[in-house]
This record gives C-alpha cells, structure tokens and sequence, in this order.
C-alpha cells in the first residue's frame, strides 16, 4: 500500500511578492513541479493549491497555501486532515534567515526562529515534529530590516544562489519519501571539496 507524504513550500500569494525572499518555499514547488512533473490546482476546501501524483511506489501531495505566510498552518492542517497524513510525513520548505544564500538544510522538528510560517504551522499542527527544508535567504543584519528584507527581492547574485540551492535539493527529497530521511540530510549536507 502506497504511504501518503505532504510536501507543502511556504510563500505569499500574489504577484507582488512572486520572486520575494519570502517565497523561497514556492520557488522549491515550482522546480520540484517541473522535475516530476505536477500542476498545482486551487482547491478552496484545502486553503491552497494542490496535486497528487505517484512517485516510486509513493502518494506525494503538493502544497502551496492561498493563505498569506502568517496562516500557512490552516492549509497543511486541512490537507493532512484530507488526506489522513502523519507529522512524520510532512515536509515544509522555507526561507532561512540563519543560512546564507547557496545554502539549504534538511532536518527534523526544532524551533521556528521567528518564522511566521513556521508559526502558524506549529499551532496547527500541535507539534514542532516535522521535517523542514530550510532554504538560506541571507539575514540583512539587524532585526528591523528583516521585514523589508524577506517581502524584497534578491540581488541577482543572491537570487542566483538561492536557485541553485534548490537544485541541490531537488535529487534528495525524493529519498525523504522513500523512508531515506537520513541519507538525505547526509548526502545534501555533504559538500564536495
């Protein structure tokens, strides 16, 4: 029997904040949407826009809420409710203030570091228990630019980088829903020299 994981990319609507930091989740959607391949539908009963497909033996379902960043909780609360699927099978990618633009990180429960996303999810779900792939944005060095900083977009160098961190991800989820979640931290976080 196929297993079911969620895999939902955290980012605001609209077209004003299309290519901000912030949507660095829907960024990693839209590659990983080309690579399988899907196409997200909006589904106003999930909060967001959509797909399932089969992928090695798997269910996979595809995430981007219509809610704005702060309510991102509601759409993966309703979709894992749909569903039926388990925190453990949950997957949320993000921008990271804390990890340079190049660099991406998969891992397993932890804080939300100020992360209105993250935030609202952890109070929907009731649980900080899920694998996260946090996706470096960079931190403009003091806390009042933070908010101009992740609603603005990358300089071109930066955005450059923040592209190429999501196809070094792009190989490696898959392995998180084949039950591989640790060769996958292994093999992303495993530069060559």
């Amino acid at each position: 029997m196929a297993e079911r994981w969620l895999i939902a990319g955290l980012g605001n609507p609209g077209s004003k904040y299309d290519r901000t930091r912030h949507n660095a989740g829907f960024w990693f959607l839209d590659a990983m949407a080309k690579a399988l391949p899907f196409s997200l539908k909006a589904t106003k009963k999930l909060f967001g826009a959509v797909d399932k497909v089969k992928s090695d033996g798997q269910e996979l379902i595809f995430l981007r809420p219509d809610t704005f960043m702060n309510d991102s909780g509601q759409a993966i609360r309703a979709v894992m409710d749909f569903y039926d699927i388990g925190l453990d099978h949950l997957l949320v990618a993000y921008d990271d203030l804390d990890l340079p633009p190049g660099d991406v990180r998969l891992k397993f429960g932890g804080g939300h570091g100020g992360h209105n996303g993250l935030r609202s999810t952890f109070s929907h779900v009731g649980s900080p228990n899920f694998w996260r792939l946090r996706i470096g944005i960079g931190h403009p060095g003091t806390r009042e630019q933070v908010t101009p900083w992740v609603l603005g977009r990358a300089s071109a160098p930066d955005e450059g980088a923040i592209e190429d961190a999501i196809r070094q991800a792009l190989p490696i989820v898959p392995l998180w829903w084949r039950g591989q979640a640790e060769s996958a931290v292994q093999k992303l976080h495993t530069k060559d020299s």
